[in-house]
């Protein structure tokens, strides 16, 4: 490659920041320098330290640089015509002897657009399986099927960032921007610099929070009661927008007679948030002609999300903001793709373009551009816990792309049994990540710098990510993988190696469907900073894209947003006289996910060299840890050490777990499974535990 700069994006969260990769020097551990982007508009030149340091993680001293396979027992070295042979080996026999649907594929939100839709592509035209799903549905589901169900379509903002700031007040809802996306802090703070105001939700008092006007802190599992009760009281003060609601919503009457059965008293006891602060919430939200609500993990990671994140969006619909400039509901994305990763075929129940695969139509649509039987293409399929917990069982052979159960599913002891038990795992990852140690063949695949491909980043907003750099030799695509397996397995043609030809068959696929990328092409991507979903391709104009959605209708039968009724109900796992505190989980500025790949980056785990567990002083007391003692926290699934943070910033009866690491600090040893009813979405952030002083 020549030793220019090559405009490019983060690898890491939805942001997907714009920066500037330059190769390093020859024998130079320094694989790519990484300058400011100050061209593209989400974050201007600013990265946090992940992006900075990202290129570190591929030099060869710590990427997979070969195949690995595994030898009485140990994974040694291979050749790829070997791995790839035995990873077809191992699905062929698990085929014969127990079915199709013995197969399952795990993918996840930091693929590409191009191998999110060849793996969905994979799964059900080469293995013939149903059984396929990605670990973005522990991202932002809840929110998706929320917003399915009020505005009949998900995409995470339904306008640009750039409208943030514009607005009068945002309400932020479980985020804590200033350690999960440091570049997107600026626009809160010129929102407040231009008179508006922040109100942020959490039961802790976070970095971001310190910038709030208001800081709510209710507790973990209770913000579902906390916006019913918002609703009453917008209700009882007169502050509802009626000519809003009667011309552009339905359902109405039965959200309202539910908010009102949820009055302020009682929701405070329910929250732990007063009565006055709720009115003070009420009025910075209502005053202003303009407001959002910003939605994240918080109040998504429930075993009632979807209903929490509906009641969120019941505020905007009641005070005539979803729809609006400047207004309405939108959630943050959390990883790099989990927008795009979830539209194009990864998921159990989805075909690509956002389509369902129960629709017949959607079926005949993408079966005619991949030239299959509609009647061959399998159905749904089980959730990403669900497909997890099956392992070894129903489900015996995986092939698992970018995602790392071990340390992020929810229960991982149990979940890292449920791998170990199967009968043959193959793993592609650019790191030998807790997951890919315990697989009989890992693939070492590009990554980001190495390869170019889109990506969508939380504004619907469509990307190139460019190849900077050559990758070492010994590596591969992951759409080359597919390639080569597929044709093992005796597909032959369908799975290209190039990336923008993957994209222009994606784009054929998803032409008409809710998330339409047909009118984009790489050279757009490249001369305009991206493009927003939809994009259909009219055939006399040029279709400029949707930064903003739901300006002149809803995407609904007949164009209005639906009202959901929906009433508090407890979390899954309450506190008792054995368990009495509630933890919940987060991340930290310096890590990202499972830590896979930020764990080995030296300046990162300088900042961030390992587990905590944050408390308030009063429980510190309470069971005899002092700053830096190792407490063990205990929950009915497992247990957990690490050294005690203790801090007035949090609740006294809550506890916090960033979950980053594995080992006997692994906070999801401890989280619990609960899924959320619609969207399958685990309970992570709440569930009951006890806190114990660790001996010497």
């Amino acid at each position: 490659m020549p030793n220019s700069a090559t405009p490019t994006h983060c690898p890491y969260c939805a942001l997907q920041c714009g920066m500037n990769l330059t190769p390093g020097a020859d024998g130079s551990d320094g694989v790519a320098v990484v300058t400011e982007r100050a061209d593209f508009p989400v974050n201007r030149g600013a990265l946090c330290g992940k992006g900075r340091t990202a290129p570190a993680v591929l030099s060869s001293r710590v990427r997979l640089t070969s195949p690995l396979v595994r030898r009485a027992g140990v994974l040694e070295p291979a050749s790829w015509d070997e791995a790839l042979d035995r990873i077809a080996e191992g699905l062929t026999r698990t085929r014969t002897e127990h079915g199709p649907d013995a197969c399952g594929v795990f993918g996840g939100g930091g693929l590409t657009n191009e191998k999110a839709y060849l793996l969905g592509k994979f799964a059900r035209v080469v293995l013939g399986t149903s059984q396929i799903d990605y670990n973005g549905r522990f991202c932002m589901s809840s929110a998706a099927a929320a917003g399915m169900k009020a505005f009949g379509l998900d995409r995470g903002l339904p306008f640009p960032l750039e409208d943030i700031p514009k607005t009068g007040c945002v309400v932020l809802v479980g985020s804590n921007l200033a350690e999960t996306m440091p570049p997107a802090l600026r626009y809160l703070t010129e929102l407040r610099d231009n008179g508006g105001t922040l109100i942020v939700i959490d039961p802790r008092r976070t970095r971001t929070a310190e910038q709030a006007d208001l800081h709510l802190a209710p507790r973990p599992g209770s913000d579902l009661a906390l916006a019913l009760g918002l609703l009453h009281l917008i209700v009882a003060e007169g502050r509802t927008d009626e000519e809003y609601i009667r011309e552009r919503t339905s359902g109405w009457e039965e959200t309202r007679a539910a908010a009102m059965a949820h009055w302020p008293e009682y929701v405070e006891r329910i929250t732990g948030v007063s009565v006055p602060e709720l009115r003070e919430a009420v009025g910075l939200f209502c005053e202003p002609e303009h407001a959002m609500v910003l939605t994240a993990r918080g109040p998504e990671q429930q075993s009632k999300g979807t209903d929490t994140v509906g009641a969120w969006i019941n505020l905007t619909l009641a005070t005539g903001r979803a729809g609006r400039p400047l207004s309405g509901y939108g959630c943050l994305t959390g990883q790099g793709n989990g927008q795009g990763g979830r539209e194009h075929g990864q998921k159990a129940d989805q075909l690509p373009g956002y389509r369902k695969l129960v629709d017949p139509e959607a079926r005949r649509h993408v079966a005619e551009v991949w030239g299959v039987d509609p009647e061959s293409l399998p159905g749904p399929g089980r959730s990403a816990y669900e497909l997890l917990d099956a392992l070894g069982t129903d489900i015996r052979s995986l092939l698992l792309m970018g995602s790392n159960p071990v340390v992020s599913a929810p229960r991982a002891a149990h979940i890292e049994e449920r791998i170990k038990s199967l009968d043959f795992l193959a793993v592609c990852d650019v790191v030998l990540s807790e997951t890919a140690e315990l697989a009989d063949v890992v693939l070492p695949v590009t990554q980001w710098a190495e390869e170019t491909g889109t990506t969508t980043n939380l504004e619907g907003r469509v990307l190139l990510r460019r190849r900077a750099i050559t990758p070492p030799e010994g590596v591969r695509s992951d759409l080359e993988v597919m390639h080569e397996l597929a044709d093992r397995l005796g597909v032959e043609k369908g799975f290209p190696t190039d990336a923008e030809e993957v994209f222009g068959e994606l784009r054929r696929a998803s032409a008409g469907g809710p998330a339409d990328y047909s009118g984009i092409t790489y050279r757009r991507l490249a001369e305009e900073n991206g493009v927003f979903w939809p994009c259909p391709a009219p055939a006399d104009e040029v279709h400029p894209g949707t930064p903003r959605l739901f300006l002149d209708r809803f995407a609904t039968d007949d164009g209005r947003a639906r009202f959901v009724p929906v009433v508090h109900r407890a979390v899954a796992e309450e506190p008792d006289a054995e368990y009495p505190v509630l933890l919940t989980t987060g991340r930290v500025v310096a890590q990202y996910q499972s830590g896979a790949q930020t764990r080995r980056v030296d300046e990162l785990n300088a900042a961030a060299p390992g587990p905590f567990v944050e408390l308030h002083p009063r429980l510190a007391e309470r069971v005899g840890a002092a700053e830096g003692d190792p407490v063990a926290v205990v929950s009915r699934r497992g247990r957990a050490v690490a050294p005690a943070r203790i801090t007035t910033t949090i609740r006294p009866d809550t506890v916090f777990m960033p979950f980053h690491w594995p080992g006997e600090g692994r906070a999801n040893t401890l989280t619990n499974p609960a899924l959320d009813p619609t969207s399958r979405m685990p309970e992570f952030k709440a569930c009951a535990v006890r806190v114990e002083a660790v001996g010497d």
